[in-house]
């Protein structure tokens, strides 16, 4: 008897633990103020304190810059204005279906730029499930969200006048008060791409009688006392409130129709009688997405950056789908204006996400994954081109065709939710036409890029950088095709994919511009931004050969002048020519603040590149790099990121990175082996199994990788599949102070390139 009391003794103890590991209050490490002390010439992240649910329609933020500009919130501003409805990408991106709320005390002012309020930071809480900020009038904003819409609480000094004030924002907009059902309702129309006749619809219930009200425009700033309509440029609404007044108010939108922004609300808040539910409902979301990855043994400095990183990887792309009355996902297009069954998604540029923040979402959220590269198909035949850079429509921005990235990732990865002849089919549309939306909607320069090899310079703008994408865009589409026994594609792609030979100088040993005769471009100096290439210098671009790294050390002139060239990034004097930008931009700003000699984290197109050591018998100083980079380039503050967070990117190569690999190569299934920075990581996978790296005597010293076990037996590669850490098990890591100079050499412990 006492056996049996010891053994449901230890069941029940066990059980407590296992509840409480699945509760475990992740939010409190994040800080949504991450990155936020950003401007014009210097971005720490480019962000602004995002309230949202992972993924979500939409996100709720503060607003201290005018409407319009795109510089929403900058940490070092003392004043707020509004609290929006927002979806911006990053401060370059123009915002999209946005109106705010702004509570307002005393005598009513509706100019945003004499209604804003002073605040200070000590008075604010920057939370994934609540933001709250008291500004120095008395005036308290509470906010947590849903997915489509949020619970807000704003509370007045007692006995004060109490106003909240609807700002309509930019372009149209049109407002209807019910002052008996206290509520509001109406649309908003900004934002760029749209069809025309596009409208936001929102449903505003108050929890409070509305004792006044009116409408108003934001162009004049005129008020209409009792009135309750208008429709047009820049109109709003205003009530007022019993003095001193605590309101809730619950908000939600659609872009289907006003009666499902009334759904919508009905769904996702109708049951919280309290911000404090949807605060504690919220948390549990949260809690859950971020409780996919448990890391243990670091300082709380590592942990706060880790799951404030881990939350912003998490937001983007946003699901632009909404649920109708019987649960079923349905969306109206931003590509062709119509309402379609099923999902969508949106709010992300490939260039910049290939490459860490969707191979992430392989791993943490493959059934979310498996929707999205559906989606992009079904993007795909509503507007005639695959999407690259969606806001929400297609924009086109930047460079390459990486729609292909995504879906042969997703297919090497055992995620089949697509057609691959039609995912192939668009590419080749994709990569045989130049579409009227920008670089990236289609090809500049694909009939040169076929006849002659590459993408001419002058003639095309950032035409290496080009080139190099594009060659290995098209071993993407390549691999897709043998993967899925597709002859006729690999055949088309199959010579394509080594073009980043064509644009290599053996007598400088690096990238360079080169025109339609075949010379290269005069006076080059290997500091010098733009020109052939975009957003850097040839010291970044010369390791964007993701798919044959082994092909690019055989041109180099093998392993040794390989890695003294990596070596060579980081001893460099960190100086600029500024080339054909004519002045300082902030990447440049950044690279120099970093001090790592030409090292430019802060942009994507270097970021893989201390991993390539792993390619070339040196796989220890990708250890150290990998661990010297997250340690001086990200903290969990205002100033945590080395330049612009980019939609997740940023953040996943800090998350990956922190677990212990990178996706050099998406496509091939494959991650690259950095160093851990934690001493224990647990990867919760959706199947249910968990994948554990356990590092034990890791720590600030130790950042070499001693010897490696998988699952009790030597593990001497340099990378891990993907199918391996589906298998769940555990990745045993002894780590030392001292690096191990032989370990990991043998050709078949190299991660995948084309050449051999």
């Amino acid at each position: 008897m006492k056996f049996k009391l010891t053994t449901i003794g230890l069941c029940c103890m066990l059980v407590a633990k296992g509840l409480l590991a699945q509760q475990q209050d992740l939010v409190h490490y994040v800080n949504t103020l991450q990155g936020t002390n950003s401007k014009h010439e210097l971005t720490r992240g480019n962000t602004y304190p995002t309230t949202a649910l992972p993924f979500g329609m939409h996100t709720w933020s503060p607003q201290t810059g005018k409407n319009g500009d795109g510089w929403k919130y900058q940490y070092f501003k003392d004043k707020i204005r509004g609290f929006q409805q927002a979806h911006q990408c990053s401060s370059w991106t123009r915002d999209y279906a946005v109106f705010s709320f702004m509570p307002v005390t005393g005598q009513l002012v509706v100019d945003e730029n004499k209604r804003e309020a002073k605040f200070s930071h000590a008075n604010e809480i920057a939370k994934p499930n609540y933001y709250k900020v008291k500004f120095d009038n008395g005036i308290t904003t509470e906010i947590s969200p849903s997915e489509r819409g949020a619970h807000l609480r704003f509370t007045y000094p007692k006995g004060e006048k109490s106003f909240l004030i609807l700002d309509g924002y930019t372009r149209l907009s049109g407002v209807k008060i019910d002052a008996k059902q206290n509520r509001i309702t109406g649309y908003v129309n900004n934002g760029e791409g749209f069809k025309e006749g596009w409208k936001s619809y929102f449903v505003v219930q108050f929890d409070q009688p509305i004792k006044a009200y009116g409408t108003w425009e934001n162009k004049k700033n005129t008020i209409n006392a009792d009135s309750t309509f208008a429709d047009g440029l820049g109109k709003g609404a205003y009530v007022e409130f019993n003095a001193g007044a605590k309101v809730q108010v619950k908000t939600a939108s659609s872009y289907i129709s006003l009666e499902q922004a009334e759904l919508n609300l009905k769904t996702e808040l109708g049951k919280d009688k309290t911000l404090e539910q949807t605060k504690a409902n919220a948390a549990a979301v949260w809690n859950k997405s971020l409780g996919k990855i448990l890391v243990e043994g670091g300082s709380q400095a590592d942990t706060e950056t880790f799951y404030s990183c881990f939350f912003r990887a998490s937001l983007f792309s946003r699901k632009f789908y909404e649920l109708d009355e019987a649960g079923k996902p349905y969306y109206f297009s931003p590509y062709d204006g119509k309402v379609h069954p099923g999902y969508m998604f949106t709010d992300t540029g490939f260039w910049d996400t290939f490459r860490a923040q969707f191979p992430l979402n392989t791993l943490v959220q493959p059934e979310m994954h498996g929707r999205y590269v559906k989606a992009m198909l079904d993007a795909y035949e509503q507007c005639g081109w695959l999407p690259s850079w969606s806001f929400p429509s297609e924009a086109g921005s930047m460079i390459g065709n990486h729609a292909i990235s995504l879906l042969t990732d997703a297919w090497a990865k055992g995620i089949r939710t697509f057609d691959p002849k039609q995912a192939l089919e668009a590419y080749l549309h994709e990569a045989t036409n130049k579409g009227p939306w920008g670089p990236a909607n289609g090809r500049d320069g694909w009939k040169e890029y076929y006849q002659l090899g590459y993408v001419p310079y002058p003639k095309y703008r950032e035409a290496t950088a080009k080139t190099l994408e594009y060659a290995y865009d098209d071993y993407c589409a390549y691999e897709l095709a043998k993967m899925t026994g597709n002859k006729y594609y690999m055949d088309i792609f199959e010579r394509q994919m080594y073009n980043y030979k064509n644009v290599y100088d053996p007598g400088t040993r690096f990238m360079r511009g080169r025109n339609v005769n075949g010379q290269w471009t005069s006076k080059f100096d290997p500091i010098e931004w733009g020109g052939p290439f975009t957003e850097g210098n040839a010291w970044h671009w010369q390791w964007s050969v993701f798919q044959d790294t082994k092909g690019l050390i055989n041109l180099m002139g093998g392993n040794n002048q390989f890695t003294s060239k990596l070596d060579s990034v980081f001893t460099e004097p960190n100086k600029v020519n500024v080339g054909s930008y004519g002045g300082m931009i902030h990447e440049m700003t950044e690279m120099v603040m970093a001090n790592m000699g030409q090292y430019a984290h802060g942009n994507q197109p270097i970021q893989h590149m201390v991993y390539l050591y792993n390619y070339a018998n040196q796989p220890w100083k990708t250890q150290f790099h990998a661990r010297e980079v997250m340690r001086k380039l990200y903290d969990a503050t205002e100033n945590g990121y080395p330049g612009d967070e980019d939609q997740g990117q940023t953040s996943s190569w800090y998350v990956l990175s922190a677990l212990g690999f990178y996706s050099v190569t998406p496509g091939t299934g494959e991650y690259v082996i950095g160093s851990p920075a934690f001493k224990k990581i647990t990867i919760n996978l959706e199947n249910g199994k968990k994948f554990i790296i356990d590092a034990v005597r890791n720590d600030a010293s130790n950042v070499y990788i001693k010897s490696a076990s998988l699952n009790g037996n030597t593990y001497t590669r340099n990378f891990l599949t993907h199918q391996d850490i589906l298998k769940g098990g555990v990745l045993k890591l002894e780590m030392d102070n001292k690096p191990a100079l032989n370990r990991g050499l043998l050709e078949s412990d190299k991660p995948f390139s084309l050449s051999k």
